[in-house]
């Protein structure tokens, strides 16, 4: 979770922290049952990419809100 982010008991911004990139100092580790709580409470979904245009590994993903995931799929 991003540090400062949390307000009123709520949980703030979630981040996924990978091995060796940025992050150790902006953000704060919390459990993965409470990790999975906040992302439904925030109705979230995870968009991930599995692969580049020139067909290498992506590591691009983001958490987004689902209805418009919903809205994305439908429109593809």
């Amino acid at each position: 979770m991003v540090k400062g982010t949390a307000k009123d008991g709520s949980f703030g911004v979630l981040r996924i922290n990978f091995t060796g990139y940025s992050g150790e100092e902006t953000l704060e580790p919390i459990t993965w049952k409470e990790f999975f709580w906040a992302f439904d409470e925030s109705n979230l979904a995870f968009l991930y990419q599995e692969e580049t245009k020139e067909h290498d590994e992506s590591r691009f993903s983001k958490l987004i809100n689902r209805d418009s995931a919903k809205e994305k799929s439908s429109a593809n």
